[in-house]
């Protein structure tokens, strides 16, 4: 009997240690699957690279997987996430960001996001890109992207002489355009401005012929930092209108003009923006001009007079992206 629960005690001791090896087999198994599992995350790979938990949830949470797998190929570098932080960061000109801070020593960065977000960073016309027309009012036309030589836009309205200067039929503006530009009109009137369009739709013969005659006249690098090269000026879009007033008919009485100070905080309402403001020429390459307006429609207008950024800047960022 004694012998029995000897042998009974002997077994139940094999047993119990036989669960104890698989439960700490099954453990040990699970610790390693799960660890091998982790080394295959993104996060464990960018702590090996050298950045932190803070930083590595920062990648994630702004990053797609293809995204952070291409910061994976290159070497660590805290300035990605200087950049990552920026408002209008975009991940394709996360190297052209870097080498334009680079070379040109700037610190201020969301200064070079701008300046590569529209391409600014190269020289003025020294890419040209075909201006989208299918965007319609969305359409970006400037130094670098341009209007064939034969667009004409559809669906032009005449702008009577109430509203501007020179003969009748002088000029004209695409139609969804003009009934925003007498809604507009008409607010400042109430207001007791007298808005007065100077100028407007102009076809790429029109702009050869201003172009050509300021280069000869002034010399090339006067005439680019006033006008456009045929196919690079909105005015062939049939979107713009340059706007002075009765009390103020010249670009350099208007500037200072209250007409002027009432539109650059009422004409986004109505779709219209001012194209080249005050202190964004590094972006538009054209000095200021007061009574330059461009019709993007009232989202984008709105945007832009919100997050004070030219439509260069908004087109880059939300459009072409």
């Amino acid at each position: 009997m004694k012998k029995k629960k000897l042998k009974l005690k002997k077994q139940a001791y094999y047993i119990f240690a036989g669960i104890v090896v698989i439960i700490v087999g099954i453990v040990l198994g699970i610790n390693y699957y799960n660890d091998a599992k982790y080394k295959e995350t993104m996060e464990y790979k960018l702590m090996e690279k050298g950045y932190t938990l803070e930083q590595t949830k920062t990648l994630q949470e702004k990053l797609s997987e293809t995204e952070l797998t291409t910061i994976l190929e290159k070497e660590k570098n805290d300035q990605i996430l200087d950049f990552l932080n920026q408002k209008y960061f975009l991940f394709k000109n996360l190297d052209t960001y870097m080498e334009y801070a680079e070379e040109e020593e700037e610190e201020d960065l969301a200064k070079v996001v701008a300046i590569v977000n529209v391409h600014a960073n190269l020289k003025w016309y020294e890419e040209e890109y075909e201006s989208d027309t299918s965007l319609n009012e969305q359409m970006i036309v400037n130094k670098f992207y341009a209007l064939k030589e034969d667009y004409t836009p559809e669906n032009i309205s005449v702008i009577p002489l109430t509203y501007s200067y020179g003969e009748e039929g002088d000029n004209l503006l695409i139609d969804y355009a003009y009934d925003e530009f007498l809604n507009l009109w008409q607010a400042a009137k109430e207001k007791g401005y007298y808005l007065m369009v100077t100028s407007s739709y102009r076809d790429y013969a029109s702009q050869k012929e201003i172009y050509d005659d300021l280069k000869k006249s002034q010399g090339e690098k006067a005439a680019e930092s006033i006008a456009a090269r045929p196919g690079h000026s909105e005015h062939q879009t049939g979107l713009v209108v340059d706007m002075t007033s009765t009390t103020a008919p010249s670009g350099t009485e208007f500037k200072d003009s209250e007409e002027y100070k009432w539109l650059k905080e009422n004409a986004h309402k109505y779709g219209f923006i001012e194209r080249y403001p005050e202190g964004k020429t590094y972006l538009t390459g054209y000095e200021p001009e007061s009574w330059h307006w461009r019709y993007v429609g009232k989202e984008a207008a709105t945007t832009c007079y919100e997050e004070q950024i030219t439509y260069d800047e908004y087109y880059a960022y939300y459009i072409e992206k």
